[in-house]
């Protein structure tokens, strides 16, 4: 019995997880997405924080990183309606 292969969800997910820039190229021909940007919008609602950046020649990559304490209150404050979550 051999291992059991990973999905291509998967393979992006462990790309990403490196914490390097991945390239839209680079994700699409290791596993073989026709639009990579399809699986990291996917991700991104999964709850993974992917950044996008531009690389020096000008190509698509995507990182994952830790959610700075901005986007954290700006999602608490879309949430609750509010800049605090917690209500008395």
């Amino acid at each position: 019995m051999g291992r059991k292969a990973l999905t291509k969800r998967e393979k992006v997910l462990r790309l990403l997880e490196t914490g390097k820039n991945i390239t839209w190229q680079t994700i699409r021909n290791k596993t073989d997405l026709k639009s990579p940007r399809a699986m990291i919008d996917t991700l991104r609602n999964e709850g993974n924080c992917i950044y996008v950046n531009k690389t020096k020649d000008g190509q698509t990559a995507y990182r994952m990183g830790e959610p700075s304490r901005g986007v954290i209150a700006a999602g608490l404050k879309a949430l609750s309606g509010s800049d605090y979550s917690y209500q008395s």
